[in-house]
């Protein structure tokens, strides 16, 4: 499927989702729960149908921050090598 850029997002599964599901509230985030909410994050990520589009735009932008296609930003920098 021929997606125009950023037309993807309009189709994604987090869209109207809580935002902070996706994006760490501040740098004072427990572990536990920065885990807790990451897992319920990727939970929406997992059945989306632009999963892929959302996760190349992330790479493509060098995205620092937030779930992006279903994988945080460690993720992120381990399939590019960083």
């Amino acid at each position: 499927m021929a997606i125009h850029p950023l037309e993807w997002a309009q189709l994604a599964s987090c869209r109207g989702s809580e935002g902070s599901l996706f994006f760490s509230p501040d740098t004072s985030e427990r572990k536990e729960d920065r885990i807790e909410r990451e897992q319920l994050a990727k939970k929406i990520c997992s059945g989306c149908c632009v999963r892929g589009e959302c996760l190349e735009a992330a790479l493509m932008r060098h995205e620092p921050h937030g779930i992006w296609g279903g994988l945080n930003e460690n993720e992120r920098r381990g399939l590019v090598g960083n």
